[in-house]
């Protein structure tokens, strides 16, 4: 993900929910990572985890989470 624009893809509620979608979007070799991370364990309403991909994988990554 060096060197491109990243993109938040969804924003979460719960940090295990995001894990799974980051997990799913993994076994399909698209990288991604988490925001928010630490903050979205202590305050879930106020800073829900987001997950970013690479502008390039935005479409086949809402693809997958779309069908999953």
């Amino acid at each position: 993900m060096k060197d491109e624009t990243l993109v938040v893809l969804e924003e979460y509620n719960t940090l295990a929910e995001a894990q799974i979608a980051k997990s799913i979007l993994g076994s399909a070799g698209i990288e991604s990572m988490i925001r928010n991370e630490c903050m979205s364990m202590n305050f879930p309403v106020a800073t829900p985890a987001q997950l970013v991909v690479s502008e390039s994988d935005v479409e086949r990554a809402r693809a997958l989470l779309r069908h999953s």
